[in-house]
């Protein structure tokens, strides 16, 4: 393949600042994916509402952490907000090791899908041919 054959997903991954483990381990999880090129637009530490339109305008999919929803319940529906003001679709991951998502992101979500790297990149493709 060619290097200008390959696609790049743009992406919009919740976040609530730099180091979150929650949000390390996705990213460690998207970049041992095979064969799917992205670029993630969020940029932790910047959520202002401002900022937050920004990064999420270019984006194909929002990405909802679930995990960190309880602990960041504002900032995460705001980025959900901003989202589905722009008509982006959603994809709901679950918190880590746990099966539970909360039910009012689960009916807005174009998908919930678990930690599994070839789960993640199907689901959002998935939720891009829906579109």
């Amino acid at each position: 393949m060619f290097q200008e054959d390959i696609k790049i997903y743009h992406l919009f991954i919740s976040h609530n600042g730099e180091g979150d483990e929650e949000y390390l381990t996705f990213i460690q999880r998207l970049i041992e994916a095979r064969d799917f090129e992205w670029e993630d637009h969020g940029i932790p530490g910047n959520n202002g509402s401002e900022d937050l339109n920004k990064q999420i305008e270019p984006a194909e999919v929002l990405i909802i952490l679930s995990g960190l929803y309880a602990r960041h319940h504002d900032l995460i529906q705001e980025q959900v907000n901003i989202a589905q003001k722009l008509g982006k679709p959603l994809v709901l991951i679950r918190p880590y090791g746990m099966e539970e998502v909360p039910g009012e992101l689960e009916k807005i979500a174009r998908g919930v899908v678990g930690w599994n790297r070839v789960c993640i990149v199907d689901r959002i493709l998935e939720a891009l041919e829906e579109e």
